[in-house]
């Protein structure tokens, strides 16, 4: 087995599994392209409980795609890019969606700005989504942080807050 070099700088020797995850910014990437397409699906829906359904599995990815970046991802590329400008606007731009998830979370699809909300919420989430694939992740694969374990660390995390998000709501 190949032997890796860990975000603590210390070599460890790669699993089976490690092997298999894929690295961190393939797994964010997967999720933007996820929530994209449930996004293009809630455009189409005309039918309430469809909207409604497709709106809790956005906030859903949403949150648990927010909180990873939050905890795993964005400390290690701040550190690894000395960054002082992607990560705190990627912060910031969280905080705007999940001000949107708070207000659409459990809502009546029926309601008048209902739809305008997820509109509003889908544009930043693009906007979002672009900054990163185009600045940031670029500049996260020239440095010398380990994707790999970085990717093991945010799959982990997404299972753990995947079953505890569905437990809460």
């Amino acid at each position: 087995m190949p032997s890796l070099t860990t975000s603590t700088g210390t070599r460890r020797t790669a699993t089976r599994s490690t092997a298999r995850t894929p690295d961190a910014v393939a797994l964010l990437r997967a999720d933007h392209r996820k929530v994209s397409a449930l996004f293009e699906q809630f455009e189409k829906s005309r039918s309430s409980s469809k909207k409604r359904e497709l709106v809790e599995q956005i906030c859903r990815e949403l949150t648990v795609h927010a909180q990873v970046e939050e905890e795993i991802f964005y400390p290690a590329v701040q550190a690894a890019l000395k960054d002082k400008e992607l990560v705190p606007e990627a912060r910031v731009e969280h905080q705007s969606i999940k001000d949107l998830i708070a207000q659409v979370e459990g809502v009546d699809p029926s309601g008048e700005e209902f739809d305008a909300k997820v509109k509003v919420m889908s544009e930043w989430v693009k906007h979002h989504v672009k900054e990163e694939q185009n600045e940031m992740f670029p500049k996260v694969k020239k440095t010398r942080l380990d994707l790999a374990e970085l990717g093991a660390r945010i799959q982990q995390r997404k299972e753990e807050l995947s079953s505890g998000y569905a437990a809460v709501h």
